[in-house]
């Protein structure tokens, strides 16, 4: 495997260095996935935008989490797991959530099921939804806007979770006690 380089603001391409800044500022740290995505300053960008508007979504932390979750563990990101896994407990989300999908179990609320269910109905069809998806997934009491969401977390953790795949992006240590 291909070794890539953890950038830090001395050797960033000058285009990342302000996104440097901003990830330094947000996490109190620059996180080693944002080190591996500064070598391509559009990919570190589009994943701290796809990132905030994702936090403001129609979802609560529980929901993103749910969706943030399935998706790592969906595509086994060895960095993203652990890291949402503390990103979960900072943000006071529902241990049980995280601990459910990382175990393949099924979660105890059945709205929170639902979102996981179309979430994983989104990776597994990649996109092609049928009428009945949608209509299972409307029926547990989510909004089109919902849906559209579930494809912008898609969409952020795609970013991250193929970015640490290639680079096989090591795991920070505030998060390696949740590997």
């Amino acid at each position: 495997m291909a070794e890539f380089k953890l950038h830090d603001a001395s050797s960033a391409p000058e285009e990342s260095k302000p996104l440097i800044k901003n990830s330094e500022k947000a996490f109190g740290m620059l996180p080693n996935l944002h080190a591996v995505m500064a070598e391509a300053p559009g990919l570190l960008k589009a994943y701290q935008d796809s990132h905030e508007l994702f936090m403001n979504s129609s979802f609560d932390k529980n929901e993103l989490t749910v969706v943030w979750q399935t998706i790592n563990v969906y595509h086994e990101c060895h960095y993203c797991v652990p890291a949402h896994t503390a990103i979960a407990k900072q943000m006071g989300a529902d241990d049980a959530i995280t601990d459910n999908i990382r175990a393949g179990k099924a979660l105890d609320d059945s709205k929170l099921q639902a979102l996981r269910d179309f979430t994983l109905v989104m990776l597994e069809k990649r996109g092609q939804a049928t009428e009945d998806d949608l209509a299972t997934f409307f029926n547990a009491g989510y909004s089109q806007r919902h849906a559209l969401d579930v494809v912008l977390g898609l969409a952020q953790k795609t970013m991250s979770n193929y970015t640490n795949a290639i680079a096989g992006t090591p795991i920070d240590g505030p998060f390696k006690k949740f590997e």
